[in-house]
């Protein structure tokens, strides 16, 4: 197993301990104090999300830069990075700091568009990221970050505001592959 790979498959390992994290510092109500006061599960939660998503930058440079793309990275990658920010963003939710109507466009999305993935690697293509997909991804994991620290104690609702702008990126991108995609569909529904 190459770097890259590696980095992806710590990434799935540190899901369920992100999980379990959470779990434990449930339901303390750490959401709604100041960033100092945060349960110490929460804040290495947050450390580990940090981490992972670090990886998860660090993978795909790997393997672009020394030719080491490989099926089980095209899978696995994307994967790893929406269990990792579905799991945030339904803990979000449970809490009460994210609308479900949000984290269910979310969700929609990030499962449709890994569908678009499978129909396409069948036809032997691959959907490269493109940089609304990547804003998206930016927005998510920045939106994330600031709700579990909770603003960073600051008064101003940096989180929430990138909830929003993760929400409205994860909607303009999904829709912006589909329609590029569209012609995977031709088989379904005729030509």
């Amino acid at each position: 197993m190459n770097l890259p790979n590696k980095l992806t498959m710590l990434r799935i390992i540190l899901i369920p301990v992100f999980t379990i994290l959470l779990v434990m510092g449930w339901p303390a109500g750490s959401f709604a104090v100041g960033a100092s006061q945060l349960s110490w599960s929460y804040l290495v939660a947050t450390i580990i999300f940090i981490a992972a998503t670090l990886t998860d930058l660090a993978d795909g440079k790997i393997a672009r830069a020394r030719h080491l793309v490989t099926n089980f990275g095209k899978f696995a990658d994307p994967l790893a990075d929406k269990l990792l920010v579905m799991t945030a963003f339904i803990f979000l939710t449970a809490a009460g700091i994210v609308p479900a109507w949000g984290t269910a466009v979310i969700l929609w999305r990030e499962l449709a568009v890994t569908g678009l993935r499978l129909l396409l690697s069948n036809e032997g293509e691959v959907l490269a990221a493109a940089w609304p997909g990547k804003i998206k991804t930016v927005t998510q994991d920045l939106a994330i970050i600031c709700l579990f620290l909770n603003n960073f104690g600051l008064s101003f609702p940096l989180g929430e505001i990138l909830f929003y702008l993760a929400v409205l990126f994860t909607l303009y991108s999904g829709i912006e592959y589909f329609y590029k995609n569209r012609g995977v569909f031709a088989d379904s529904f005729g030509k």
